[in-house]
């Protein structure tokens, strides 16, 4: 055996059920398993997946100490699955803090992009930057975020936007997902924008027929495993129709479709993305009514990205509206240059300042939710036998204490696992 995680004053185990998701009445809360006595335990096997849960004196009676390669006594501490972050924007050059001050100013994000900032201020740093640079500024990044509970992270491409640079921005992700101690769900955006000098139309075409085509050759060569394909849907970008083109040549190599609809307008993107059949989409704070009763059928999940709303000052999206109608409600940092949060326990004190959501509702958002809409709803996202050892151990008697205690998660996560391993440990006596 892996490990063993004894005496934990709670284990959260998010549900004693074996879903996909959690959405509608079931977000209201979370399992919990809290012993007096002894308290909880969980053992993960030699390949890292979960193999018991329950009472330590319980755990205890199927294997002997001697049995585990490691043990981590909990005691008095609180064990929440790792945490999933549903979006982010990960790999890219330079920074944006001159633009930071002009979002002070007043000046919106399109006021921005149509200035050459935003996206193609980036775009511009991160073509000069070779790929190892890349890498380096990369792992920096997921380390961090790592070291803040994070087990499993959606990194997206997008800063190259031209066929070459998108590719390499692929390769340098692959790289990361192939050595670095974090899982990633890699996804393609190479319409993250239209790249200067084109037409969306242009833009559209050259996706569909040239950079496709391309990465569906390098998995084909088993040179990139590529999950999901993403658009920015939006006014003056991708319109709803080109939106859906890239988006089924995408789902035709078999990519997940998972982008991003209904964000300064209303596109109708929900609409059809839930026709579609999408996996997720993402800001939807301008959704139509009908799109979050499409998207209930569909059964799409609607990730939501507080840090994003508080950072550009837009409006909320209709979070609850979204629960009540049974849409699957998951959270991501939405980390890129314009977004520096590296943190799900912040992006979760945010989704329940800002959005109204309750703490079990983030926590499920951040977790089984977050795992639904990489595909991973079955394996990952809560602590349950079969499932994935992604553990966060935190230094507090109550796990409420990771949203409550805003910006202190550096100091109450404790250990980090990842597949049973220990990743993270906030002393160096491992």
């Amino acid at each position: 055996m892996r490990l063993l995680v004894h005496s934990a004053r709670q284990v959260v185990t998010i549900t004693n059920e074996d879903v996909f998701y959690l959405s509608g009445r079931a977000m209201k809360s979370v399992e919990v398993l809290q012993n007096n006595d002894d308290g909880v335990a969980v053992a993960i096997d030699d390949d890292g997946y979960i193999a018991a849960v329950g009472s330590t004196q319980y755990v205890r009676r199927l294997w002997k100490d001697d049995d585990f390669e490691k043990i981590i006594d909990a005691t008095g501490k609180c064990v929440l699955p790792g945490f999933v972050d549903a979006h982010t924007h990960p790999v890219w050059a330079g920074d944006r803090v001159h633009e930071f001050a002009m979002k002070l100013a007043g000046a919106s994000y399109l006021e921005i992009h149509s200035a050459g900032g935003g996206i193609f201020f980036t775009v511009d740093s991160t073509v000069k930057c070779s790929s190892e640079e890349l890498y380096q500024s990369l792992k920096d990044r997921l380390i961090k975020m790592l070291k803040a509970g994070t087990t499993t992270v959606e990194c997206k491409t997008g800063y190259g936007l031209e066929t070459k640079a998108e590719m390499k921005l692929l390769q340098v992700l692959q790289r990361a997902k192939e050595e670095l101690p974090i899982e990633i769900s890699l996804t393609y955006c190479g319409a993250h924008a239209v790249p200067k000098g084109k037409t969306p139309e242009e833009a559209t075409e050259i996706i569909i027929r040239d950079q496709i085509p391309r990465l569906k050759n390098m998995m084909d060569q088993k040179l990139l495993s590529v999950e999901n394909i993403d658009v920015f849907c939006e006014k003056g970008i991708f319109d709803t129709e080109q939106s859906r083109r890239i988006l089924q040549a995408g789902k035709e190599i078999e990519l997940r479709i998972n982008f991003h609809g209904d964000e300064l307008n209303p596109m109708k993107s929900a609409e059809m993305g839930a026709e579609l059949n999408a996996t997720a989409i993402s800001h939807l704070e301008m959704v139509s009514k009908k799109g979050i009763e499409d998207m209930a059928v569909s059964g799409t999940v609607a990730v939501m990205l507080p840090t994003t709303a508080y950072l550009m000052k837009l409006k909320p999206p209709p979070v609850h509206e979204f629960i009540e109608a049974g849409v699957p409600v998951a959270i991501g940092s939405d980390f890129n240059p314009n977004v520096h949060c590296l943190a799900m326990p912040t992006v979760m004190n945010l989704a329940c300042t800002m959005f109204g959501m309750s703490m079990p509702e983030a926590l499920i958002a951040a977790t089984l939710n977050a795992a639904a809409s990489l595909g991973r709803g079955s394996t990952h996202g809560a602590i349950q036998k079969g499932r994935v050892g992604d553990l966060v151990i935190i230094n507090a008697n109550k796990w409420e204490h990771i949203i409550y205690q805003l910006g202190s998660h550096q100091h109450l996560i404790d250990i980090v696992v990842k597949k049973g391993k220990i990743v993270y440990r906030s002393t160096t006596d491992y």
